[in-house]
Parts: C-alpha cells; structure tokens; sequence
C-alpha cells in the first residue's frame, strides 16, 4: 500500500538519477519510435539534458513513492507550460501514482498548459484525458494529439 508520494525538483546531484530514469524512459518510449540501442548497449542521450541545469525555463522532478524513485517529469516553462517528458515505471502504474504526479506537477507551475503525445501511443492519450484536472481542449497537429487547459 502507497503511503507517499513526493514530487520534488531534481537538483544538480540527482543528474546521474535522472539520466538512468531517462535511459528507462527512453527505453519504454522505443515501443512508439522504434529506437534501436547505440553499439555501447545504451539508448541516445537526451539532447536536452544539460539545459535542465542551465535554463530557467527547464525543470526536471523526481517522483517518490514512500522513499523509492518512482518516476519523473520534465516540463517547460513559458505560455503554454509543457509537459515535455512524463515518466512513470511500469511497477506504479494503473495504481493512480501517475495522476498523482501529473496533478502535483500542474499545481507547482500554475498557469496555462499542454500535454502532447503521439499518434501510436494511445495510452498516453487516455491517460492524459484522465490526470487533467480542468476542462481541456484536445486538437492534433501531425504528431498525434494534445490538449490545453488552464491550471488557477
């Protein structure tokens, strides 16, 4: 039984954390864009890593479920605010952590939003329309769909 969920920043010590969580991550996401393992056995670098740690408009959360890496989020800052990359491993998932860490998200950066996903990753798109906690209107563009909707 989950007794905590934390939803904290990433400070400039937890980068190693974050980049194995991201390799995990990416590692899922090759369902959907057929990525394929570089000759090392890893998964590409996450091109926009080190602004994380550089641009203010850049935030990387870790989520903890009593005490243990859970997940993460990366979002951008600006108008709308983006969801730019939602992460949550396979073991807390389809037990609400991962709404719970979408919403906890939202509310530390008030203001208005979107959420993108991809065509094929029809998942994400019900998980979404679920973990919004506002009205929201969905459109496509040629990537798939996404949805705006304001956090107060």
């Amino acid at each position: 039984m989950v007794t905590t969920l934390d939803v904290d920043p990433a400070r400039a010590e937890d980068a190693d954390t974050l980049r194995r969580l991201i390799e995990l991550y990416t590692y899922d996401f090759s369902e959907f864009n057929q990525a394929d393992l570089g000759s090392d056995g890893r998964y590409g670098d996450y091109p926009y890593f080190d602004a994380i740690w550089t641009d203010a408009d850049r935030h990387a959360l870790l989520f903890r479920v009593d005490g243990r890496l859970a997940g993460f989020a990366i979002v951008r800052t600006g108008d709308p605010h983006d969801m730019a990359e939602f992460f949550v491993m396979r073991k807390y998932r389809r037990a609400g952590i991962g709404i719970h860490a979408a919403r906890a998200v939202f509310a530390k950066f008030p203001g208005a939003w979107q959420t993108r996903q991809q065509f094929a990753n029809t998942a994400a798109t019900a998980f979404w329309r679920r973990a919004i906690p506002e009205p929201f209107v969905e459109h496509e563009n040629d990537e798939g769909p996404f949805q705006q909707f304001v956090i107060t």
